[in-house]
């Protein structure tokens, strides 16, 4: 009852915990467009995310795409040096996709979700916290990167997750980013923001 009472209260639009503004909750979530799969080809329109090769709409030939990351969450493909997402309500298909057609199946890459981490409903001791920060140093990101990158996040990470009660607890992940820091950013500030989202997504990706 008092979580069905929280939900209520928020969906009046009388309590944010971070400050989000009303066009903010209503845009956090963009999703990924609308996307046809066929035997040799994927086709999508509407993909929100403008500086993607995606935007707004695409027809990718099977033999064009890179890799396909199954256990990413969303799934997501890897096409030229841009990552593009599929709803997760399509991964039978995609995964039928990727047998039919022997497209390479990339292992997620963790890069984001560990940057991401200091943003989930969760509690991590200093030494789990540490042990992070080392896992991406080794992967190439430095320190001060990462905090660089933290402290330009923390305001709209804080809003996504918490004044639209997602409360993820588990994993936010590189389209959890860009839907935060699409709804803050002009149009040229995302492109910059795009492109250095998808070069650390390609540090260390095993294709």
């Amino acid at each position: 009852m008092i979580l069905k009472f929280i939900k209520n209260i928020f969906k009046k639009g009388t309590v944010t915990f971070f400050n989000a503004t009303n066009y903010e909750l209503k845009n956090f979530f963009c999703g990924y467009g609308i996307c046809t799969i066929k035997k040799d080809e994927i086709s999508i329109k509407n993909y929100p995310f403008k500086p993607s090769l995606a935007n707004p709409s695409i027809i990718l030939k099977a033999d064009e795409i890179n890799s396909i990351t199954l256990t990413a969450t969303p799934p997501q493909l890897s096409y030229k040096n841009d990552w593009i997402f599929i709803s997760a309500e399509k991964l039978e298909e995609l995964t039928k996709f990727v047998e039919t057609n022997n497209i390479k199946i990339s292992e997620k890459n963790w890069t984001w979700d560990n940057i991401l981490d200091p943003f989930l409903d969760t509690e991590y001791t200093e030494e789990e916290t540490e042990n992070t920060i080392n896992s991406l140093i080794k992967n190439g990101i430095s320190r001060d990167i990462v905090i660089d990158i933290r402290k330009e996040v923390s305001e709209q990470m804080y809003k996504y997750n918490f004044d639209t009660m997602l409360w993820e607890w588990v994993s936010l992940g590189l389209s959890d980013v860009l839907q935060a820091m699409r709804v803050k950013y002009s149009d040229k500030e995302f492109q910059v923001f795009y492109n250095k989202a998808m070069a650390i997504e390609n540090m260390n990706v095993k294709q």
